[in-house]
């Protein structure tokens, strides 16, 4: 019986066999890694990735929350099926039971994209790299520079752990049921010395700072770092779209 797209789920399948090989090539996956693919839907990339990894050792796992198509892939018995909420899976677990860091793929629902960013991004460290097919403007928003409209909160957090790299872009046409936007596929690779600082600690400057992107920074940031004592020399008479993420990691840093 065919699968009826779910809307609350945000269901997109990929059709375009073109685009999956594009996608698949781009991924390249080798002989003896471990790779989870978030939202395989009706395996329009599972199934090209299983052909291209060694049957014996069933080095796919797919996270999937809707139960119709998780019991379709469990019937296959080639993989492994993880029946979940992807912001509720601990991708750690999924690396450990591996015994190896994990390379992490897939069609991101992109209704809840960001979240699934920012969820990733503690278990960066069991994470080899990320292959992922988002909204267009996301990925343009996460690979951006300073000195754009596309430059921002999301550009800084990601930036700062990974190296962000927006691959090519994929029409609307490429799916069924079509999406009202363009898509585009992006690669992350861990930086494998990242700079130490408290996350938590960059995440509230950076949404200060960026909470009044029209304005200078001293009417943002400067109120937040006046709040906490800081007698440094951090130049506020920019905005926040004009400061390159090592500035915002070392002001981290001093904090």
């Amino acid at each position: 019986m065919a699968h009826i797209a779910r809307k609350r789920f945000g269901q997109h399948f990929l059709t375009d066999k073109a685009v999956i090989d594009a996608i698949i090539d781009a991924i390249a996956p080798g002989e003896d890694q471990a790779m989870v693919e978030i939202g395989p839907g009706l395996g329009a990339m599972t199934l090209p990735l299983l052909q291209r990894l060694p049957a014996s050792s069933q080095p796919l796992t797919v996270v999937e929350l809707d139960r119709d198509l998780a019991a379709r892939l469990r019937k296959r018995g080639d993989l492994t099926v993880v029946e979940s909420d992807v912001l509720k899976v601990d991708f750690g677990a999924l690396a450990q039971a591996r015994g190896q860091r994990i390379r992490v793929v897939g069609n991101l629902p992109y209704n809840i994209s960001s979240p699934i960013l920012f969820h990733l991004l503690q278990y960066v460290d069991q994470v080899v790299d990320q292959v992922f097919m988002l909204q267009k403007e996301v990925v343009d928003r996460m690979a951006a520079g300073p000195g754009g409209k596309d430059y921002g909160r999301l550009s800084v957090m990601l930036q700062w752990r990974y190296d962000v790299e927006a691959l090519f872009d994929v029409p609307p046409e490429a799916f069924d049921p079509p999406p009202r936007v363009d898509s585009a596929i992006v690669r992350m690779t861990p930086w494998a010395t990242p700079a130490a600082l408290d996350e938590q600690l960059l995440s509230e400057l950076v949404q200060s700072a960026f909470s009044q992107r029209r304005k200078l920074l001293r009417h943002s940031l400067g109120r937040w770092l006046e709040a906490r004592g800081y007698t440094g020399d951090f130049d506020l008479h920019r905005r926040a779209e004009e400061v390159p993420v090592a500035e915002f990691v070392a002001l981290a840093q001093s904090l």
